[in-house]
Formats: C-alpha cells, structure tokens, sequence
C-alpha cells in the first residue's frame, strides 16, 4: 500500500517564524516514516514557498542561531484544484520536478498567515485536506478579543480586559489610561493577534502602560490590556475526536514560575531560567476532571477542529480561560506534546494522530 504523501509546510511571514522552522525539525525527526512519504514544503519571512531539506538538524532549536527558511530559489507550485493534487516544484534553473499527488498539509505554522485561517482557508478552496484547525477556529484563536467574546458567550470563565487599538491610543491616551486603571493593578498587555508571548509586557504601574502599549503596538494594532490574576498556570492539549466522538483532553501540565514574571518566549523556546514546564501537574483528581472539561468546554465553543492548548489561571475562586491556541509549541520541549507524552502518547504517535484525523475528516 502507498504510503500517503504529507507536505510539512512550515516558517511563514510572522514574528513566529523561527519557532515554526524549530517545530518542523522536531517534526521531520519524529514522523513515521513507515508510514507517510514526507514532503518538507518552507515559506520564506517573504511568503515563498519553497522545497526545503528534508534535513531535521538543519532546524535546530539553539539559542544563537534560530532556524529560518530562506530563499534556495525553488518554489512550490501547488495543485491547480478541481480535484487535482499533484504537487510540483521549479527549481532555480526553471525546469519544473513531480513530487507526486499531495494526500494532506501539516502546516506547523504560527502566528498571522499561518494560525490565522488564511492558509486554512487556502487548501479549502484547493480541496487539500489539512491537520489542524479550520478557519473559523483559527482565526477566532488567533484574535484574542474575538476569542474572549465567543467563550463568554459560552459560560466558559475568563480574565476582565479591555481592547484598544493603536488609533484610540493615539487619539486619547488619558481615556485608554482610565480604562487600564479600572482593571487595577498589575495588568498584562498583549498584542490581540500573535502569540509566543511576543510583544506581551507585565505593567506594575501606569508609568510603564505606554512603553508596554508602544511593544504591543509593534505587533499589532490591536492590543488587549488584561488584569493580571492571581493563580497557578496550568495548561491542557486537546485533541478532536475522532469517528465523532467528543474531544479528548490530555493530562494538565503547569508553569512554575520562580524568578521570570510571566512565561515569556526566552522561557518557553530558549531554556531560559526561572521558568519550568511541569506535567503532569500537581493536581486533585477533581482538579483535573474540571481542567479536562472546561478544556473540552472552551475547544467547542470556539468550534475546534484538530487540535488546541487551553491555557488558565487556577485560582482559589476557581478556573479562568487565559487563552487557546490552536497551533501551539510543537517543539519535542513545548507544553502541548508534553502533556500527552505523560497521557502516554508519544510525540511520534501525536503527529500521526493529527495527519490520520485529517485524512479522516475528508474521507
């Protein structure tokens, strides 16, 4: 039996683009080669889709040189739709290879043209079935205003915040600066649409709300300034069932802070100090059984589709949703294939669940 063609499709135009070219080597490492052909397709900081190495070493996590695709002067021609699934690549002299038919995307991409629904919304019209999420989950997720909304409609808890955009900012700063004051303090600011922890500042006081505004600002220009709550961070990966079963939820895992203020990208990709990545967590039977579900809650309010990490705040007042991501860290060291490594599912094994539940959804 042929084994299905998967394209790995990987780097993207974001801020995120080196997290993404370090999941793909965990990926390109991991995958079950027994089981699928692999095709490592990368997007340059440009947007270029490029044919990259199928070569895991060459997307290293290391803290002086992070990876990235860069332009080998390839590009990925992909299937003209109508059915049509044949892959092909020009190579820089101008003639044009076969790759074969492409069978499903595994798009390992953060941030904006990526974890926003475009791409998503792209193998839609082509008809190429894809790991992940849609576009409605994803571009919800992706924006995290929206995303409060929709899970308060739900009765899923979250943190109090307000929106401000560059243009209110700029137009009437004293009003943006007595709606923060209501929040009270300290308060987080966070760009609306990026993730990673890029561009988010902690404010202790008004006198660093236009220094963390202006960080935000250089993301999006659309930013949340959110109150800080009080409360132990844990985390749960959610899977979409398959064969139409309900959404499964992973073991909790937890951020131990110790001496970083908040898990910042230094502590989630670079093994800075300070911050530890624990699961599963210390948690009551209890405690778990209501993460697991509000998880699963929050996954279906936003109508999840392949995959999400539900992030919250544990308080003594109970459970609040900070965020879902619906393509989080994937690196072999991220919360996300840790917490299912302790459910007993191996990183390997998690990576063919995705695919499988992509070919799956479009039989």
């Amino acid at each position: 039996m042929d084994r299905p063609a998967v394209a790995v499709l990987f780097g993207g135009r974001s801020s995120e683009h080196s997290i993404s070219s370090a999941t793909a080597g965990g990926v390109l490492r991991a995958i079950d080669r027994d089981r699928f052909r692999v095709i490592p397709v990368g997007i340059t900081r440009d947007g270029v889709f490029v044919l990259e190495d199928d070569d895991p070493g060459k997307f290293a996590l290391d803290a002086e040189r992070l990876p990235e695709v860069v332009d080998n002067g390839t590009r990925v021609l992909w299937p003209e739709g109508g059915g049509d699934r044949a892959l092909r690549v020009r190579r820089g002299d101008g003639s044009i290879d076969e790759l074969g038919e492409v069978d499903a995307v595994l798009p390992i991409l953060h941030g904006v043209h990526g974890e926003d629904g475009t791409v998503q919304g792209f193998f839609d019209t082509l008809g190429i079935p894809y790991a992940g999420g849609g576009v409605l989950d994803s571009a919800l997720c992706m924006d995290k205003h929206f995303m409060k909304i929709v899970l308060a409609a739900a009765g899923v808890p979250v943190s109090p915040s307000i929106t401000v955009t560059r243009r209110q900012w700029d137009l009437d700063p004293e009003r943006v600066r007595a709606d923060a004051a209501a929040l009270g303090e300290p308060t987080f600011v966070k760009p609306a649409r990026a993730g990673s922890s890029v561009g988010v500042s902690k404010v202790h006081d008004a006198s660093e709300l236009a220094a963390a505004l202006e960080l935000a600002f250089a993301e999006d220009d659309k930013v949340l300034i959110e109150t800080a709550i009080v409360g132990r961070e844990v985390e749960v990966a959610i899977l979409e069932g398959r064969a139409g079963a309900r959404a499964r939820a992973s073991l909790p895992g937890e951020i131990v802070l110790t001496t970083r203020e908040f898990y910042d990208f230094e502590g989630k990709y670079l093994g800075g100090d300070g911050a530890e990545v624990v699961c599963p967590a210390d948690l009551t039977a209890d405690e778990i059984a209501a993460i697991q579900e509000l998880g699963v809650r929050a996954f279906e309010a936003v109508g999840g589709q392949g995959l999400a990490r539900v992030d919250f705040f544990l308080t003594a007042d109970g459970l609040y949703v900070n965020e879902l991501n619906t393509m989080p860290g994937f690196t072999p060291i991220s919360m996300f294939p840790k917490c299912w490594i302790a459910s007993g599912v191996t990183y390997p094994e998690l990576i063919s669940e995705l695919i499988d539940t992509a070919l799956e959804r479009a039989a």
